[in-house]
C-alpha cells in the first residue's frame, strides 16, 4: 500500500466514501499516543480510522523535548517499574527505528556541593544499566570532562558522570508510525475534526465530524471510539463529566550548533530551583530545554515561551557555560508544548507524575498522560481495555517489533550520514523519495541536516495542508533556522508550489500567515528578559 493511498495529496476526493464505512475504531487524535494505537489495531486485524483536527503531531507531538529516554529522574522517586518500562520502550526504538531514534551520549558535571550528589547519581546509573542489560564506565574525571565539555563551568569541577539516552525528530516519529499502520490498512485523516459524539442507548456509537477545510460534515459508525488527544482530553469528554488533566508547559530554545557547540548532550541542574535542564545536538542545530510550569492559556492556541521562561533557561546556559556568554540574540528560535498530566495536586508541577491513564466512560475511552517512550504500552493498553466491547476479536496484544525492518537505499550524491537517517525517517519511501529528487535536491538546506528532496516529497505525498505542515512538522526547517526560514522560502517554492498545486495568491497567504504564525510562537517573546530577571 503505497503512501499516497491515505493521504490524499491532491485534495478530499473520496473522503466521504471511505468514511462512511463501518469502523471497528475510531481514534481522534493524530500525536504519538493515537498513531500507535492506530498501529497497533490495524496490525491486529482491525478496521481503524484516526482523524485529526489540525495537522497530525500538531501539538504535544511536535513539541516534546525530542528526548527518547527511560526517566533517570524517576528512580529518585522509588518509580522502578515505570524506569523500567521507559528503557525497555528506549531500547526498542533504537532497534526498530534506527536512523530516526539515535542513541544520545549525556555527561553531567560533578561539582562540590551541588546536587544530585555523585554516588547517588552513580547508583541511579549503575539501576539503569541493570534495567538496560548494559554495563559501562560512567565517571570521567576533571580533565576528561572538559575534553567532553570544553566550554563547561570549571569552579568547583570534580569530574562528571556520563551515561547513554536517546533522541528523535518527534513529529517525523509520528508520521513514519503512521505510515506503517496504513501498510496494515490503517486510515488517517488530517484537518478532520470532532463536531459531536455521536450516541445511542447511552453509550458513544461514533463520532460527527467537520472537514475543516471545506466545512462539510461527515458522520462515522464505529464500535469503539478512542480519545487520544493528550491535553485537550477533557473537553471531548466534558459531558462524562470532570476534569482531571492539569496542562503543564515545556519550552525550549534553539541555538546554532557554532555558537553553542557540544559533541553529546550536557544535563544540569538548574542554580535557582535544581530542576534539570539540558542541551545537545539536534538536526543541525543546538535544543536547550525545558521549563515546567502550569499552562493557563487557552489550549486552542498555540503555545509559547514567555519572557520568563526565555530569561530562565538562559540563566542555566551563563551558569554552565558562562566562557560563551550566551544571549536572546543568539537565540534562532524557540517552541513549547503543552504535557498532558494527570493532576493530582501537586503544588510543584514537576513533582506531578507523568504515568499515562485510561477511562472508559459511557463507551468512550479518554488516553493521556504518559511519554513519548512509552507510546506503544500506552496504545497495547488501550486495546486492552477496549477488547470487551469488540465482541469476535482476540489477540493476545503481545509487543512486536514497532517498526518493519526496511532496505536501506543508496544513492553516492547523498551526503554521508543521510541513507542511514532517510532510511529511519521515509521507511519503505525513502528509496522513490530518492529517486523523485531533482538536481541538487540532495544536498542539505543550509544549517540543518535536511535534504532539500524532504520537501518535494513531503509536499507531494504527506497530506501537506498548510506551509506550517511542511516547514514545522514534515520538516524542521522553521525552528532550525532563522526568522522561520524566510530567506529559504524562494527556493521552498520552486520547489513545493508545483508539487502542492497552490495558485500565486494561495502562496502569499501561506507564507503572510506561516511568518506570522512564527513570529508569534516559534520566535522571541514579546519582550526579552534578561536572566536575572526570572522568578
Amino acid at each position: 500500500m503505497t503512501a499516497a493511498s491515505h493521504w490524499q495529496p491532491g485534495g478530499r476526493a473520496g473522503l466521504a466514501q471511505l468514511l462512511a464505512r463501518p469502523w471497528d475504531v475510531l481514534v481522534v487524535g493524530g500525536g504519538i499516543s493515537g498513531a500507535g494505537i492506530l498501529l497497533e489495531a490495524a496490525r491486529r486485524g482491525l478496521k481503524a480510522l484516526l482523524v485529526e483536527q489540525r495537522d497530525f503531531a500538531w501539538g504535544t507531538s511536535s513539541r516534546s523535548s525530542k528526548l527518547v529516554h527511560g526517566g533517570l529522574r524517576y528512580l529518585k522517586e522509588g518509580r522502578f517499574a515505570l524506569t523500567r518500562e521507559s528503557v525497555r520502550e528506549r531500547e526498542a526504538l533504537l532497534r526498530d527505528a534506527a536512523g530516526l531514534v539515535e542513541p544520545q551520549s549525556f555527561a553531567f558535571g560533578d561539582y562540590a556541593g551541588r546536587k544530585p550528589g555523585r554516588h547517588a547519581f552513580l547508583l541511579g546509573l549503575a539501576i539503569y544499566d541493570r534495567m538496560a542489560g548494559q554495563r559501562a564506565r560512567h565517571y570521567v574525571g576533571r580533565d576528561e570532562f572538559l575534553a567532553l565539555v570544553p566550554n563547561a563551568d570549571t569552579a568547583g569541577l570534580q569530574g562528571g558522570m556520563c551515561y547513554t539516552d536517546a533522541k528523535t525528530d518527534d513529529a517525523r516519529l509520528v508520521l513514519r508510525v503512521l505510515q506503517e499502520a496504513r501498510s496494515y490498512g490503517g486510515v488517517a485523516v488530517n484537518y478532520l475534526g470532532v463536531e459531536r459524539l455521536l450516541r445511542a442507548g447511552g453509550h458513544v456509537t461514533g463520532a460527527q465530524l467537520r472537514d475543516a477545510l471545506d466545512g462539510t460534515t461527515h458522520r462515522v459508525a464505529a464500535r469503539v471510539t478512542i480519545s487520544a488527544t493528550g491535553a485537550w482530553a477533557d473537553g471531548l469528554r466534558a459531558a462524562a463529566g470532570g476534569m482531571r488533566l492539569r496542562p503543564l508547559r515545556g519550552s525550549h530554545l534553539v541555538l546554532p550548533a557554532w555558537r553553542l557547540p557540544l559533541a553529546q548532550a550536557v544535563s544540569l541542574m538548574h542554580p535557582q530551583d535544581g530542576r534539570p535542564v539540558f542541551a545537545f545536538p539536534w538536526e543541525g542545530a543546538t535544543l536547550v530545554g525545558t521549563t515546567d510550569i502550569d499552562h493557563g492559556d487557552d489550549l486552542a492556541r498555540e503555545a509559547a515561551i514567555t519572557p520568563q521562561e526565555l530569561g530562565y533557561l538562559l540563566a542555566a546556559l551563563r551558569c554552565q557555560f558562562p566562557a560563551l556568554e550566551l544571549g536572546v540574540d543568539d537565540v534562532i528560535a524557540t517552541f513549547a508544548g503543552v504535557r498532558p498530566v494527570i493532576d493530582s495536586g501537586q503544588a510543584d508541577p514537576s513533582k506531578e507524575a507523568r504515568d499515562h491513564a485510561l477511562w472508559l466512560e459511557e463507551g468512550l475511552l479518554t488516553v493521556t498522560g504518559g511519554k513519548l517512550t512509552t507510546f506503544r504500552v500506552i496504545a497495547l493498553d488501550a486495546l486492552r481495555a477496549v477488547q470487551p466491547l469488540l465482541p469476535g476479536w482476540q489477540d493476545s496484544l503481545e509487543p512486536v517489533p514497532i517498526l518493519a525492518e526496511v532496505p536501506r537505499p543508496y544513492d553516492r550524491r547523498l551526503p554521508p550520514g543521510q541513507t542511514h537517517r532517510l532510511a529511519g525517517r521515509h521507511g519503505r519511501d525513502a528509496a522513490a523519495l530518492i529517486e523523485a529528487a531533482r538536481e541538487g535536491e540532495l544536498t542539505l538546506v543550509p544549517g540543518t541536516q535536511t535534504p532539500w528532496a524532504e520537501l518535494r516529497w513531503a509536499a507531494r505525498h504527506e497530506a501537506v495542508q498548510h506551509l506550517d505542515d511542511l516547514l514545522l512538522r514534515r520538516t524542521r526547517i522553521g525552528i532550525l533556522t532563522r526568522g522561520g526560514g524566510r530567506h529559504l522560502l524562494e527556493r521552498v517554492r520552486a520547489i513545493c508550489q508545483p508539487e502542492l498545486g497552490w495558485s500565486d495568491a494561495r502562496w502569499a497567504s501561506e507564507v503572510a500567515a506561516y511568518l506570522a504564525l512564527c513570529e508569534r510562537h516559534y520566535g522571541l517573546p514579546a519582550a526579552p528578559t534578561d536572566a536575572a530577571a526570572y522568578a
